[in-house]
């Protein structure tokens, strides 16, 4: 729960930063804040020094989401308890097949 609390409240952050979303939303119809909510069920996979692999929700999620959301988190602010490094990777862990983001 507390993980939770500390993820939403650096996405909170990051809005203030960046507006709510990045120039390359234009192909995403998510927010930064809503893309990182449905994401929710990926943290555990993405926590520095404690990764676990990424479970069926969490997979779904980034099929449903879809490259360009993705990329959003991935290139938009910090986010506190996210190693980016990881969320890169979720893709491939999850069969996805997106392309990188850029």
């Amino acid at each position: 729960m507390v993980s939770i609390m500390v993820l939403v409240m650096g996405a909170d952050k990051g809005m203030s930063q960046s507006g709510g979303s990045s120039s390359s939303s234009s192909t995403c119809s998510s927010s930064f804040f809503s893309t990182l909510v449905q994401l929710i069920p990926c943290r555990p996979s993405v926590a520095p020094f404690s990764p676990i692999p990424p479970n069926e929700v969490c997979c779904q999620a980034i099929r449903l989401l879809g490259q360009p959301c993705l990329c959003i988190l991935i290139n938009g602010p910090p986010i506190s308890g996210v190693d980016r490094n990881m969320a890169i990777q979720l893709p491939d862990k999850c069969a996805a097949n997106f392309e990188p983001c850029k």
